[in-house]
């Protein structure tokens, strides 16, 4: 009897950014005979008991991830995992207790790394049992990579038709400043400025991002008035409330809150980034585009040092100031780029050379997956998976109808809009005529925010 291969299953939580990087794994996989299913994480979750035997490509392996991964398994799945937010970690410690645990990371069968540094930190993990750790990279660098910067062109097209020469702000303050904003205990502490049972390494940490969050208010008016007719475009990270940004914009006509696309065509188009502590940043010193971390306040403790290394420093408005204007005028560009590059290669693999898409499909096909589905569970063992992922799938979908929860309908649009088969196929057309690849790709939907993609 033939066998078939596995299917690879690319859950995305947050569209902007993720999807295009999960397509272009998704169209490297299928090329080579995998059969992919990829779509809404949630939606893949609800679903998951109906696809056949295959690999789930996992994006964390936190706590929270105990009970869908016990539920992949018995249904006779397997898993394989990277961390998304790998690049930005805090100290070993607590990066261990925050995004890995020891349950999950026994439910692994093969780890993918960023880089060198990524897998040192996989395998000192205390919970660490011996799964094969890959140093692959990540699709999402594979774009930022001359061979493929192309495909943004039109997106850069019609940020330059809509805003001309801009310069750029990304925060990353979801923590402090939350879509929904009386959402978590924590959030609550970092104000009291009491641990209320928190963390108090989460506490602390937050209490310096709301310190940081204030510091960029506060600095956003004199930036408005010092570059006068220089529109600034203000980029709020996904999970973040616009309210504050919008009420300064309100006050000061050349700043503009965009939420829209993904990242990578806004730093492409921009003519500087400022930013502090986000993986931005990375992508930018990637890209060679100028960039400005501005550290209103200082904790060796809780900065996030490697984005920050890979920036101009700046402490103080005015000095922030001078600088944005130096390279608005070219009198100031990227940091060296031999100094960036020697920071990156500790920690992003794949910046030349076999794309770390490709990179991700042989850690696939050396695993036997093109050839054979994992073997099925045990008929109870696999009952008991379909029972607890239809109950979980149940909870799930009255939580989606519960106004101000956090898996709710209007948070899940917020996270992954509406995107049909045709928007997906002319991404993949882009792509593929860059790399001269992708010809036979097809795509199907499978159903609500999930599709079927085959080569």
């Amino acid at each position: 009897m033939k066998s078939s291969a596995s299917t690879i299953i690319i859950p995305v939580e947050t569209q902007v950014r993720e999807l295009d990087a999960k397509l272009l794994l998704a169209c490297a996989a299928a090329e080579r005979g995998f059969p992919v299913i990829l779509g809404s994480r949630a939606f893949v979750h609800y679903k998951v008991s109906a696809l056949p035997r295959g690999v789930y490509l996992a994006k964390s392996m936190r706590t929270l991830s105990i009970r869908m991964f016990e539920i992949l398994r018995q249904l006779g799945h397997e898993i394989v995992a990277w961390d998304e937010e790998g690049l930005m970690r805090w100290p070993d410690a607590e990066y261990y207790r925050s995004r890995l645990s020891p349950v999950t990371m026994g439910q692994i069968s093969h780890l993918i790394a960023w880089g060198p540094d990524n897998a040192r930190v996989f395998r000192e993990y205390p919970g660490y049992t011996g799964s094969p750790i890959h140093v692959t990279g990540n699709p999402r660098i594979d774009l930022l990579r001359g061979e493929l910067r192309d495909y943004y062109q039109p997106e850069i097209k019609d940020i330059h038709d809509r805003y001309g020469e801009f310069v750029m702000i990304n925060t990353n303050f979801g923590l402090v400043n939350h879509y929904y904003p009386n959402l978590g205990a924590l959030k609550k502490a970092v104000e009291a400025q009491d641990s209320g049972g928190a963390n108090p390494f989460d506490v602390a940490k937050g209490k310096h991002k709301l310190d940081l969050f204030n510091g960029f208010l506060e600095m956003l008016p004199p930036l408005c008035e010092a570059l006068g007719d220089t529109t600034i475009v203000l980029r709020p990270h996904p999970s973040e409330n616009h309210d504050p940004y919008a009420a300064i914009a309100r006050r000061h006509p050349n700043l503009k809150i965009a939420s829209d696309g993904g990242i990578s065509p806004w730093l492409m188009a921009t003519r500087a980034l400022i930013a502090n502590g986000c993986t931005t940043m990375i992508e930018a010193a990637v890209l060679g585009t100028p960039t400005i971390s501005y550290q209103p306040v200082v904790s060796d403790a809780y900065d996030d040092d490697l984005p920050n290394s890979l920036s101009h420093r700046t402490f103080a408005i005015d000095e922030l100031c001078g600088k944005v204007t130096a390279i608005i005028d070219g009198q100031l560009g990227a940091v060296e780029y031999g100094t960036r590059r020697s920071i990156m290669d500790q920690h992003i693999a794949a910046l030349d050379g076999t794309l770390a898409a490709e990179r991700m499909v042989d850690v696939l096909e050396a695993g036997d997956y093109r050839q054979t589905q994992p073997d099925p569970s045990p008929p109870g063992q696999y009952a008991r998976g379909w029972i607890h992922n239809t109950l979980r799938t149940a909870v799930k979908q009255i939580n989606m109808r519960r106004p101000g929860h956090r898996n709710n309908l209007a948070f899940h649009a917020h996270r992954f809009p509406d995107i049909s088969v045709d928007e997906i196929m002319e991404r993949i057309d882009r792509m593929g005529r860059l790399l001269n690849r992708f010809g036979s790709i097809r795509v199907e939907p499978y159903s609500k925010h999930i599709f079927s993609i085959k080569g």
